[in-house]
């Protein structure tokens, strides 16, 4: 009798080994791979332009704002929302104040920006190429905005354009 119940515990043994690996090398393996598809990243949202980058950054494109430009880069952990145009010199300033930046707008020597190249890609000149560009940026979860505590980063760049109109540049993830 020892000598079945010992050969039983051995069998079945055995047959919850081979199940397990047989479970095992079914999960390892590549299901469907002709299906799968990767996508590469980053890359630009179609479709997605202005109004999408000013809704995620809850501001309003001024009125009477021209060459407003925006779009989104999707990248795999968060993605870059991009909007830009021209506008008066106040109403630019009163934009940048209503975002609650970290310090005030200041002129500074700019080498990198958030957005990378982003703003080449909307057919426009880069916030650090632009001479005497000042830049800020704003936290909103760090000051308690609830309008935009979604948002992580804004980066905030104002340079000249023609006569009393600058450029906005606003770059938020």
């Amino acid at each position: 009798m020892k000598r079945r119940h010992g050969s039983l515990k051995g069998l079945v043994a055995v047959s919850v080994a081979a199940i397990a690996s047989g479970l095992l090398l079914i999960a390892c393996a590549p299901t469907q791979p002709e299906r799968v598809t990767r996508k590469e990243y980053p890359y630009w949202k179609v479709g997605a332009g202005a109004p999408e980058a000013a809704e995620f950054m809850k501001v309003q494109i001024p009125v009477g704002a021209t060459e407003v430009k925006g779009a989104v880069r999707v990248q795999p952990q968060e993605n870059v929302y991009l909007l830009s145009f021209v506008t008066e010199v106040r109403t630019a300033e009163s934009m940048v104040d209503d975002l609650r930046p970290d310090h005030p707008l200041e002129a500074v020597k700019v080498t990198s920006s958030l957005s990378g190249d982003g703003f080449k890609h909307l057919g426009i000149k880069l916030p650090q190429e632009v001479e005497g560009v000042r830049v800020a940026s704003a936290c909103p979860p760090c000051v308690g905005d609830s309008r935009r505590s979604h948002i992580q980063g804004i980066e905030i760049h104002v340079g000249g354009a023609a006569g009393s109109r600058v450029r906005v540049y606003l770059a938020a993830f």
